[in-house]
């Protein structure tokens, strides 16, 4: 089955037998690993299921979001091809501003971009481990962009009645996927300004505002880590990601792990501690929080400065060889304070190696 045995334009029935197939020969197998076996995206495994313990759901999902407090304690999901975020906690202290939501509670630390949660869906689905029941969102290529899971102390009931409003007209096993979005091409170096661009970012007073700067100055974040000059980004050991995990779990400062798909950064924010290697995974496993990191797929890693009112902002950032930003680590901070003297010595021992 690893040579593309259904296409994106195969029918629902032969998909759901190849789908079928695969789980008998691989008991277990994730839903994305699947769709990667079989040639498709994820979002046509589930919705090949709809009217099998899948529903789709219809949105908005500005209301859907407002409405995730009610479900209690949930494990929520964001990923990348190279890192997964999963978090355990409740929903709370949300706001939406047109296309994006904020979901600021203590466990659960959320940036929304609603404009990538093209379809959802609620999944009952049996696994070795027993009953789930999830939501899935999925952006227009058919990559999830987040998912919740219910845990067994969850509101189930609110969650039926959830899906109940939220229920699609259409429960069709069909979807139509748009072709993967490709990032432009880099703008050719002779045409970057670099002495703006070092200017740029030394005026920066928010750490929030540096997309925008590379955006009004044409310049992708690696080219501009590239160019800025060690003082505001220093190249270090592809490794330093984990390095500096391991040096804040022997010494506790807290710190804040971020990591994204198209239509949500996740947040952690506090210590970590248990710090396990499993192949060519690297894994936090602790309890509310775990991170699963492919080390393999790391083709570099940035101490990156940022000016801020309350001082300069230290971050670790790793990317694939695509120059896709995998995952971003920061010493935890509080408002109006500068951040911890004890996460720049760790980010500053990184430098030279």
């Amino acid at each position: 089955m690893n040579d593309r045995a259904v296409g994106t334009h195969a029918s629902t029935l032969s998909l759901r037998q190849c789908w079928q197939q695969l789980k008998a020969a691989q008991p277990g197998i994730r839903q994305r690993d699947a769709a990667e076996q079989l040639g498709v995206s994820e979002v046509e495994i589930v919705a090949m299921q709809c009217g099998d313990g899948v529903r789709r759901l219809a949105g908005p999902w500005p209301d859907l979001l407002r409405d995730l407090p009610s479900l209690g304690k949930v494990m929520t999901i964001t990923r990348n091809e190279s890192v997964v975020h999963e978090k355990t906690g409740s929903f709370g202290n949300i706001s939406v501003f047109q296309n994006m939501g904020l979901v600021l509670n203590e466990q659960i630390d959320l940036r929304v971009f609603f404009n990538h949660w093209y379809t959802g869906f609620a999944v009952d689905e049996v696994t070795r481990s027993g009953h789930r029941r999830s939501l899935q969102f999925y952006d227009a290529d058919g990559t999830a962009v987040h998912k919740v899971y219910l845990l067994e102390e969850s509101n189930h009931a609110t969650f039926d009645d959830l899906v109940a409003r939220q229920l699609h007209v259409n429960q069709s096993t069909e979807q139509e996927v748009s072709p993967r979005f490709n990032p432009p091409e880099e703008w050719p170096e002779k045409h970057i300004d670099k002495e703006a661009l070092r200017a740029r970012w030394r005026m920066l007073k928010d750490p929030h505002d540096f997309h925008t700067m590379l955006q009004e100055l044409r310049v992708s974040r690696v080219q501009a880590l590239r160019f800025a000059g060690k003082e505001l980004a220093c190249r270090v050991h592809k490794d330093s990601f984990q390095v500096a995990l391991e040096q804040a779990s022997i010494r506790q400062i807290p710190v804040m792990v971020f990591a994204g798909s198209p239509g949500v950064i996740q947040i952690h924010t506090g210590t970590v501690h248990s710090l396990k290697r499993f192949g060519p995974w690297y894994n936090v496993l602790d309890p509310g929080f775990n991170l699963h990191l492919r080390e393999d797929r790391i083709a570099s890693a940035w101490v990156v400065r940022k000016p801020s009112a309350e001082g300069i902002v230290t971050s670790i950032e790793i990317f694939d060889s695509a120059n896709r930003q995998i995952a971003w680590l920061f010493g935890e901070r509080k408002p109006g304070r500068p951040e911890l003297e004890s996460w720049r010595t760790i980010t500053a021992s990184l430098e030279g190696t």
